[in-house]
């Protein structure tokens, strides 16, 4: 189920230039997931992978800088 109540806030830029510069994943992947993430409500990350985006070591990645920001 879409949560639409309460919204979660769009990626910040500095994430976006974390999946792009030290990921390699190219911007229209990055598009693709921050358009998924707004329609699914859900926090890019997840989304990105769920739909083959990233591999699940991306994601531990990405999380893990997510941690320590």
């Amino acid at each position: 189920m879409i949560d639409t109540i309460n919204r979660i806030n769009p990626p910040d830029d500095e994430l976006c230039n974390f999946i792009i510069d030290k990921l390699g994943i190219s911007q229209s992947a990055l598009e693709l997931g921050i358009k998924r993430s707004s329609l699914e409500n859900s926090p890019l990350p997840i989304v990105m992978w769920s739909y083959g985006l990233i591999t699940l070591d991306q994601l531990q990645i990405v999380l893990l800088w997510l941690k320590d920001n």
